[in-house]
């Protein structure tokens, strides 16, 4: 008999990371995922994940954890989102205020811990032929621009060129379907964040965010990555 066959290889705990200088996270209930070495996925509190480790035995570490604002006499529960940088929803990271309405666009309000604002996040409405876009005002620094893969070229000409191609494309996988298009589901896009012609994060919705740009205060990143591109 072959020893150590079948035997369950005992993993150490998964250790949370700090936040502020993450450069890829996921938001995810899923601490180990499944791996060529590990058969099952294990799972735990919701959170702001940062993949480690390699393929065989990755982890995803928590750096913040997604909870409702906690209540109390001073200061009750409001309506939003609420991130901890502990698993028993303790100790307050960041806040996103409910959507507030200006200009016909929908302004969501980020905070830190002791309530002060650290910037803003900013869903602009779309624009035939084009997806609704998102703006981030971090103050102290140039505007961050969400753009999405049809409409970050770099002339109006190239970005009209790009929609004909998709379109195209559309009309011919449809055709090879069967259908009218209509019953695919959605895609999810890319969005590359620019400032100053730089690009400072790229995201796509259930998928890894990465952020190479330092100055970048990642809890706004965050609250994107949780709010989702609606």
């Amino acid at each position: 008999m072959a020893f150590g066959r079948g035997k369950k290889v005992e993993e150490p705990p998964v250790e949370p990371v700090a936040w502020a200088n993450v450069y890829q996270f996921i938001v995810s209930n899923v601490e180990r995922p499944p791996t060529t070495k590990r058969k099952r996925a294990v799972f735990g509190p919701r959170a702001i994940r940062v993949p480690k480790n390699g393929r065989d035995y990755r982890v995803n570490a928590p750096c913040a954890y997604l909870a409702p604002r906690s209540r109390s006499a001073e200061q009750p529960a409001e309506p939003g989102i609420a991130l901890y940088e502990d698993p028993g929803a303790q100790r307050l990271l960041c806040s996103v205020d409910a959507p507030n309405e200006v200009d016909g666009e929908r302004h969501h309000t980020v905070r830190d811990g002791q309530g002060h604002i650290i910037g803003t996040l900013r869903r602009i409405p779309p624009r035939r032929p084009f997806r609704h876009t998102w703006r981030i005002d971090q103050p102290g620094h140039p505007e961050i621009i969400g753009r999405n893969e049809l409409g970050s070229g770099s002339s109006t000409a190239e970005n009209v060129g790009r929609v004909a191609v998709v379109l195209a494309l559309g009309l011919v996988g449809s055709a090879i379907s069967g259908g009218d298009g209509g019953e695919r589901s959605p895609r999810h896009r890319t969005l590359e964040w620019h400032a100053d012609n730089k690009v400072v994060m790229t995201s796509q919705e259930g998928a890894e965010v990465k952020i190479p740009a330092d100055w970048l205060d990642r809890r706004l990143a965050f609250a994107f990555a949780v709010l989702g591109d609606h």
